[in-house]
């Protein structure tokens, strides 16, 4: 068992998270094979992926320039395929959604790097892979590094505290931010991330989404999770056990680590491509509190966590229309958190949803957003 390879779907590979998972296959091809690509609209490096990993199957929107011999699927087949051990879900939105679903309902293992699905759907994910003895594995570096804290541990966990860099913008007047440019937004301080998510680093909604993820992945209630600035981003969170002792996780700003620790989980592997941390450069580590005034997406996130139901969907939903019109010079920085308000306003949430629930409140609040923008417009 000890040499047999893992075969891999890896959903979003193009993506920035999709990238740094082959660049682990590439370390360890004898312990790691792909089997199944998926992309959006990114189809000349899919091909490339193509024939350099020589999976079976492949879901793009080219599959006519696929080479012979390779299979077009759709994400939920290659998610489900009886070939497969391991899902790695890096899309972006609500596109991993039904795939992971798929893949939790065959007895997969998934590991997650797309917030969205588990804050649209944290409940519903959870129960199907109760069913069919799935298993969920976070690669988010927060949560990965909360799942670390937390190996060997029986003690009752009572907080955890995720760590943010604040962003790009941090301690920026309101009249600045109104200024912002997409180019601007896209230069986070310490992560190289795709764009979407980097956007939300900016606004910190991408926080809140973590904190809806984390209530779901570890079981605890929303008051008992905290966010907290640490602007340098080396300690990726921190988990707090009833006699009050706190462990945290550091490393230096990088995904690979997370994903490669989701890939091989219980054994941590060697890397030499994985730099060490140097302490000796590291001159401190600074907190302080978030000043929710600056963060209005943040704040916004985290009611919707509270108010639960479908809430959370419509909050993803307002939130990737908005930063979609935002990075296409539609609408200015500081108006992601007004259409994002302005959604959940009008949102008439539904009680303990069920999936199309979900996506029906997805579509419907993508429809809403593109209302209240061009209102602004």
């Amino acid at each position: 068992m000890k040499n047999k390879l893992k075969k891999l779907v890896l959903l979003g590979s193009t993506g920035s998270i999709g990238q740094q998972t082959l660049d682990i296959v590439r370390v360890y091809k004898d312990k790691l094979r792909v089997v199944g690509l998926a992309c959006g609209n990114n189809n000349d490096l899919l091909l490339q992926q193509v024939r350099e990993f020589k999976p079976q199957f492949v879901h793009c929107s080219a599959s006519s320039r696929l080479p012979a011999g390779i299979i077009p699927m759709t994400m939920e087949e290659m998610a489900a395929h009886p070939d497969v051990d391991m899902v790695v879900v890096a899309t972006t939105g609500k596109a991993g959604l039904s795939p992971a679903m798929a893949a939790l309902q065959a007895g997969k293992t998934v590991a997650i790097a797309n917030k969205e699905i588990l804050v649209m759907a944290g409940a519903l994910l959870k129960q199907i892979a109760a069913q069919h003895r799935g298993t969920i594995l976070p690669i988010d570096s927060e949560h990965s590094a909360v799942w670390q804290c937390l190996q060997g541990e029986d003690s009752k966990l009572t907080r955890l505290l995720l760590t943010a860099s604040g962003g790009p913008f941090i301690g920026w007047p309101i009249e600045k931010l109104h200024k912002v440019t997409a180019a601007q937004a896209l230069n986070h301080p310490t992560w190289k991330m795709g764009k979407k998510v980097t956007v939300d680093s900016a606004t910190l909604l991408n926080k809140g989404l973590e904190v809806i993820e984390a209530h779901w992945l570890f079981n605890l209630p929303f008051e008992n999770i905290e966010v907290i600035i640490h602007r340098q981003s080396i300690i990726h969170s921190m988990v707090e056990f009833e006699d009050g002792s706190i462990k945290a996780q550091l490393s230096i700003p990088d995904m690979h680590l997370p994903i490669q620790y989701a890939l091989f989980y219980p054994q941590r592997m060697r890397n030499p491509e994985i730099k060490p941390m140097d302490f000796n450069r590291m001159h401190n580590l600074t907190f302080e509190p978030v000043n929710y005034a600056d963060y209005p997406c943040l704040k916004l996130a985290l009611e919707a966590a509270k108010l639960g139901d479908t809430y959370p969907a419509v909050l993803c939903a307002a939130d990737e229309t908005a930063v979609n019109l935002f990075l296409n010079n539609s609408i200015a920085f500081t108006e992601i958190a007004t259409i994002i308000e302005k959604t959940l306003e009008k949102h008439r949430p539904v009680s303990n949803p069920g999936i199309e629930d979900i996506l029906r409140s997805d579509r419907w609040a993508c429809n809403t957003a593109l209302k209240e923008a061009r209102k602004d417009i």
